[in-house]
């Protein structure tokens, strides 16, 4: 059962919470230089990045005429995941969620089990607790809106109470594909500054942001219009 007078904080993991994209994309470029020699990876792997890293080897492979393994990706891919786990929590973040007084959930692209370790390694476990929604438990991963839905109804509210972070025009048009708001955080170190804040605009972003600090004044912006608007 739904309950609409109930709002929710629904965050995305790499490249919200911990500053792991430009870590995982990192090791993609790497790995696949070191099986394509000569290939220029980088310029057409960053724009893919947000899907998962299977389709992201899969597009980047088409991209420049290339092939991989089945047991390439899956050796990339657990490089890949392994490395950006470690990855260190944005400044603020804490504090920004400790500020934040609603139901939260985390729905990401990545395997449960991977986002478990960094919210348990990373000490977030305790906002989200089991409240975790990722692409392996759904039928569709980011950009369909399957990983949000299943939070929202995991959670017990509409979709549209929820109000969603994320970094990537792959989990931005999956968040809007739901009918929630989002907020686009361009904080991550594997973010190209305007053009990226663009992109995501484009797509549905409502706000754009760069530091964690600000979340709490924008989840409360958008409560007081939210109820304002069901007066």
């Amino acid at each position: 059962m739904t309950n609409a007078a109930i709002q929710a904080l629904i965050c995305d993991c790499d490249g919200v919470l911990i500053d792991s994209e430009a870590v995982a994309a990192a090791v993609l470029v790497r790995e696949l230089e070191a099986r394509w020699p000569g290939a220029t990876v980088a310029p057409v792997l960053m724009p893919l990045l947000g899907q998962r890293i299977e389709r992201v080897l899969g597009g980047t492979s088409e991209a420049l005429g290339r092939s991989l393994a089945a047991a390439d990706v899956d050796a990339i891919r657990a490089v890949a995941e392994r490395e950006a786990a470690e990855a260190p929590l944005f400044p603020g973040v804490v504090e920004a969620l400790d500020a934040i007084a609603l139901p939260k959930a985390c729905a990401s692209n990545s395997y449960t089990a991977v986002v478990r370790r960094v919210l348990e390694r990373t000490g977030l476990a305790r906002f989200f607790g089991e409240r975790i929604y990722c692409a392996d438990i759904v039928a569709k991963p980011k950009p369909a809106p399957d990983v949000y839905l299943a939070a929202a109804h995991g959670i017990g509210v509409v979709p549209q109470a929820c109000i969603v972070v994320e970094d990537s025009v792959t989990g931005v048009s999956a968040a809007r594909a739901a009918g929630m708001t989002v907020l686009g955080f361009i904080g991550g170190a594997h973010v190209g500054g305007e053009a990226h804040a663009l992109e995501l605009r484009e797509v549905g972003a409502q706000a754009i942001f760069d530091d964690m600090r600000m979340l709490p004044a924008l989840v409360a912006d958008w409560m007081r219009k939210t109820e304002a608007r069901a007066l």
